[in-house]
C-alpha cells in the first residue's frame, strides 16, 4: 500500500464529501471517509474476481440473514493492511480502534443462522471459492434491545442512518417483483466479501424493496400528504424489519412477501445473467452446470417455484424441461429438529404473495403424490410427505423433494433427522442426506477478536500457518504441561476480562470483578436453550450462600446476552426473571462481592467480539436433542473457554475433540428423554428436592417484581402446572437441575488450580480446528456444490 497516496486520498475524499479538512471532521465523518477510501482500494480486485467467476460454476448462498457485524476491521485484516493503515492514521492524529467504534453493526440477522452465513461467505472467499450470497437489506433489522426495569423493550435499529460505506447500490440491476396485489422494485446493494491472504473478493447482494412510483404529486398537491407517500411506505415495509411479527394474518403475509421478494429478485438476477453470458442456451440445458443454490433453512424455499415460474412463463419451457433444470440446482440445509420451526404457510398466505407460485407448488405436489402412489406408500405416509396438506404449504417438504442434497449441521442433528424428524424422507432419498457440521471463521472470532491470544499462538507455533489451516493448532498440545505457557494463557484471559469489565461498566453501568470466574451464556432467548435453568441454578446458589455465608465458593459472575422475539411472551418473561434475580443479588452486600449477575443490553456481533475472548465458562445447556448445532460453543472453545453442556448439537463433537476431562458434561441424553417424554412428571422433582422447590416457588415471591404483568407466574406454571394442550416443563429443566448444579460446583473447585484450568483451556484451543468454517465450506464445496 502506498501510504502517501492513501493519506492524500483521505484528505481529498474528506474535502469532496464534507467540505472539511481531516482536522475539522468529527469521528463519524473520519470513519466514513476511511471506509470509502478502503472500498476504492478493494474495487479493482473485486471487479477482477467478478470477471474470473463469470463463466464458471458458482455456488449461491440464499439466506434470510447475514449477520456480518462491523466491516472496517475485518476487511482490513483480510486485505492484509491493518498495520499500515494504523500507521497512517497515527501520523494523521487518528486512532483506528476509535474509528471502528463509530461503525454500526449491520442489522442483517438475529443469531446463529445469520452469523453462520457470514462465516461461510468469509471462508469461501478465503478458500478462493466462487460463492456469492443473496439476502435482504433490512432497514431496521430485528430490533435494538433496551432493558428497562428488567423488561426487554424493542426499539428500531436504524443502522444506516449515518450512511453505509460498505455497500454499493446497483440501480441498473434492480428487478421488479410482482405480488398478488402490487409490484415493487427490488434494488440490489452489493457488499464485498474479502478473502484472507488472497486475491478473491466475492459479493453479498442484498435486496431492498422500493415503490415503482413512490410519490403521488396530485395527492400531495391536494394536501393529502400521508396518502401521497402510501405506496412508498407500503413497499418499503417489506424489507423494513427482520421477521415481522406474524401472530396475525397481515404479519404472515408481510413475512412471506419479504421472503418472496428476495428470492424472486435473486432468481431473476441469476436467470438474466445466465442469458447474457450464455445466449446460445435457449432451453437452459446447462444452467445447473453453472449454478448451485444453497437454501439456508426454509426461508428461501419460494425460490423453487419462482425458478419454475420464470422458466415456464418467461422462457416458455415445457414443464418437464423446466423441472429438469429446477430439480438439479437446489440444495437444502435443515437447521432445526423442532417441527414447529419448519415453516408452514396457509394457502391463502402463499396466494397473497404469488398466486402463480401457488399454482406451481400445487402441480409439484400433484406429481409428487402420483409418484408416491406408484411406489405403494401408505395413505398415512403420503399424508406425511405431501407438500400441500391440511390447507398448508410445507416448505421443508418442498425443499427436500426438489433438492439434490439435504444436510444437517452436526453429527447428532443429522442422525436425528435420519432416524426421526425426516425418517420417511431418508428412506425415500437416502443418497441425498449428509452431515456438514457447522464452523466459525477464525479470522473474525480469533485473529480479530483476540489479537493477544493470536500473537501468542503464532509465537508458540513459530509460524502463521494456523491462520489458514486451523488444524495446525493441534500442535499446541505439546505445551500442555509448560508452566510458562499456562501462566501466559491465564494472563491473556485476565487481560481480556479486564477489557470486558471496563466495557460493561461503560455500557451497562455495572461494575464486575475480572478476578471472578466469567460464566457466559449468550444466544437467542428460547426455552429449549434453557437460560431458565441457568437462572434457577444461580438462585439456588444465592440461597445457599445466604444460609451459610462461609460456604466454600469460588467467586463467579454470570453474564447473559439474548434477545427474545417480540411476540414470545415466555421468553421475555425469562429475561425479566434473570434481571430480577440479578438485581436482588447485586444489591445484596452479603453476597455481591462473590456472586454477580449481568444481562447485557442489545447483544450483537460487536458485543460478542468482547465476550467470547473473556469467557472462562461457555454455557451450552440446551435440552438434549433440541439444538441443531450451535456456533457460539465453537467461538468460546476457540478462545479458550471450557464448555458446560449437554450432549446436544455440536457439543457432542466438541467433547469428543477436546475430551470430557477438559469440559463439563451434565444432563439426560437424547435417547433417555425420548423414552420418558410421555411419562415425565416434573412434580416428582419439585416435591422430592427442597432446593428445586425453593427456587421454583421463589418465582412467586414478592421480592421479585414483574410489575403486575404475571410474567413470573407464567414461568412458574410452565414448570409444574400441566393443562390441556400444555405439557409442564417440556424442556426438562427440573430433571437436569441437580446434574447441572453438581457440574457448576465442580467448575468452582477446578478453577482454583489455575494451571490445571489453563491446561483445560489450552487443550480446547488446540482441538478447535474441526470447527473452522473453512473446513465446513470445503465439505460443502467438495460434497455438494462441486466448485
Amino acid at each position: 500500500m502506498d501510504k502517501k497516496l492513501f493519506k492524500d486520498s483521505i484528505h481529498k475524499e474528506m474535502l469532496y464529501k464534507y467540505g472539511k479538512t481531516v482536522e475539522e471532521a468529527n469521528a463519524k465523518e473520519k470513519y466514513d471517509i476511511l471506509s470509502t477510501v478502503i472500498m476504492r482500494l478493494l474495487s479493482e480486485r473485486w471487479k477482477a474476481s467478478k470477471e474470473e467467476s463469470r463463466e464458471k460454476r458458482n455456488a449461491y448462498y440464499f439466506s434470510a440473514e447475514f449477520l456480518v457485524g462491523r466491516s472496517l476491521g475485518n476487511n482490513l485484516l483480510n486485505f492484509g493492511i491493518t498495520e499500515e493503515v494504523e500507521d497512517v492514521l497515527e501520523e494523521m492524529g487518528m486512532n483506528l480502534n476509535a474509528l471502528e467504534e463509530e461503525e454500526e453493526d449491520a442489522a442483517l440477522g438475529n443469531g446463529g443462522l445469520g452469523r453462520l452465513a457470514a462465516c461461510f461467505i468469509d471462508s469461501a472467499a478465503t478458500l478462493d471459492l466462487p460463492l456469492q450470497g443473496y439476502g435482504v437489506r433490512y432497514s431496521q433489522g430485528l430490533f435494538r434491545q433496551k432493558i428497562v426495569d428488567g423488561f426487554q423493550v424493542e426499539e428500531g435499529d436504524d443502522w444506516t442512518r449515518f450512511g453505509d460505506p460498505w455497500s454499493i447500490r446497483v440501480d441498473s440491476e434492480a428487478r421488479i417483483v410482482a405480488f398478488n396485489d402490487d409490484k415493487v422494485l427490488a434494488v440490489p446493494y452489493d457488499m464485498p466479501i474479502v478473502g484472507y491472504g488472497n486475491e478473491r473478493i466475492n459479493t453479498l447482494r442484498l435486496w431492498q424493496a422500493e415503490a415503482l412510483d413512490g410519490f403521488n404529486f396530485q395527492d400531495f398537491n391536494n394536501f393529502c400528504y400521508d396518502v401521497s407517500l402510501k405506496e412508498k411506505n407500503r413497499a418499503e415495509d417489506i424489507t423494513r424489519v427482520l421477521y415481522p411479527n406474524d401472530s396475525q394474518k397481515p404479519g404472515k403475509v408481510l413475512r412471506l412477501k419479504q421472503q418472496y421478494l428476495f428470492v424472486s429478485a435473486s432468481i431473476q438476477d441469476l436467470v438474466a445473467k445466465y442469458k447474457k453470458n450464455f445466449p446460445e442456451d435457449k432451453n437452459f440445458k446447462y444452467f445447473s452446470e453453472y449454478h448451485i443454490i444453497q437454501l439456508n433453512d426454509t426461508h428461501p424455499v419460494m425460490a423453487i417455484p419462482e425458478l419454475m415460474r420464470l422458466l415456464l412463463d418467461q422462457e416458455h419451457l415445457e414443464w418437464d424441461d423446466a423441472w429438469a433444470v429446477a430439480s438439479k440446482v437446489f440444495a437444502f440445509t435443515n437447521h432445526t429438529i423442532l417441527e414447529e420451526a419448519m415453516e408452514k404457510w396457509d394457502i391463502d398466505i402463499v396466494d397473497a404473495a404469488s398466486p402463480r407460485c401457488l399454482e406451481i407448488i400445487t402441480e409439484i405436489d400433484r406429481r409428487f403424490t402420483e409418484f408416491l402412489n406408484s411406489k405403494r406408500f401408505s395413505e398415512a405416509e403420503i399424508e406425511h410427505l405431501r407438500i400441500i396438506n391440511h390447507n398448508q404449504v410445507r416448505m421443508a417438504n418442498l425443499a427436500i423433494y426438489t433438492s439434490i442434497s439435504i444436510n444437517g449441521v452436526a453429527e447428532l442433528h443429522t442422525q436425528i433427522l435420519k432416524e426421526d424428524t425426516l425418517h420417511l424422507w431418508y428412506e425415500l432419498f437416502p443418497e441425498r442426506f449428509s452431515n456438514k457440521t457447522n464452523g466459525v471463521t477464525p479470522r473474525r472470532w480469533l485473529m480479530y477478536s483476540n489479537p493477544k491470544l493470536s500473537e501468542f499462538i503464532t509465537d508458540l507455533l513459530g509460524s502463521e500457518g494456523w491462520k489458514s489451516d486451523l488444524m495446525e493448532l493441534k500442535k499446541l498440545e505439546a505445551f500442555a504441561d509448560d508452566d510458562d505457557v499456562l501462566d501466559r494463557l491465564n494472563e491473556i484471559k485476565h487481560e481480556n476480562k479486564v477489557k470486558l469489565a471496563e466495557y460493561i461498566r461503560k455500557e451497562e453501568g455495572v461494575e464486575i470483578n475480572p478476578d471472578h470466574i466469567f460464566d457466559i451464556q449468550i444466544k437467542r432467548l428460547h426455552e429449549y436453550k434453557r437460560q431458565l435453568l441457568n437462572a434457577l441454578q444461580i438462585l439456588d446458589l444465592y440461597f445457599r450462600m445466604k444460609k451459610n455465608p462461609n460456604i466454600e465458593y469460588t467467586p463467579k459472575t454470570f453474564i447473559f446476552g439474548a434477545k427474545a422475539a417480540p411476540g414470545y411472551f415466555r421468553a421475555k418473561a425469562i429475561i425479566k426473571f434473570i434481571n430480577e434475580v440479578g438485581r436482588m443479588i447485586n444489591e445484596d452486600p452479603e453476597v455481591n462481592s462473590r456472586l454477580q449477575v449481568v444481562f447485557v443490553e442489545n447483544y450483537n456481533v460487536s458485543y460478542g467480539e468482547r465476550l467470547f475472548p473473556a469467557a472462562d465458562v461457555s454455557e451450552q445447556i440446551s435440552t438434549a436433542g433440541k439444538e441443531a448445532s450451535g456456533t457460539g460453543n465453537m467461538k468460546f472453545m476457540m478462545n479458550g473457554a471450557v464448555t458446560i453442556g449437554t450432549l446436544d448439537g455440536a457439543n457432542v463433537e466438541i467433547f469428543r475433540e477436546a475430551g470430557l476431562e477438559n469440559n463439563y458434561l451434565f444432563g439426560a441424553k437424547t435417547e433417555e428423554l425420548a423414552e420418558i417424554f410421555d411419562s415425565y412428571n416434573p412434580m416428582e422433582y419439585y416435591m422430592k428436592d427442597p432446593d428445586i422447590k425453593k427456587a421454583v416457588d421463589f418465582l412467586m415471591d414478592e421480592k421479585l417484581d414483574d410489575d403486575g404483568t404475571y410474567m413470573l407466574l407464567e414461568i412458574y406454571k410452565s414448570l409444574i402446572d400441566p393443562h390441556p394442550g400444555h405439557k409442564a416443563d417440556r424442556y426438562f429443566v427440573l430433571k437436569d437441575f441437580e446434574s447441572y448444579k453438581k457440574a457448576q460446583q465442580q467448575i468452582g473447585k477446578d478453577y482454583k488450580d489455575r494451571r490445571g484450568w489453563a491446561k483445560k483451556c489450552l487443550i480446547n484451543i488446540a482441538n478447535c480446528g474441526k470447527f473452522s468454517s473453512d473446513r465446513t465450506i470445503r465439505d460443502y464445496a467438495e460434497g455438494i456444490w462441486k466448485i
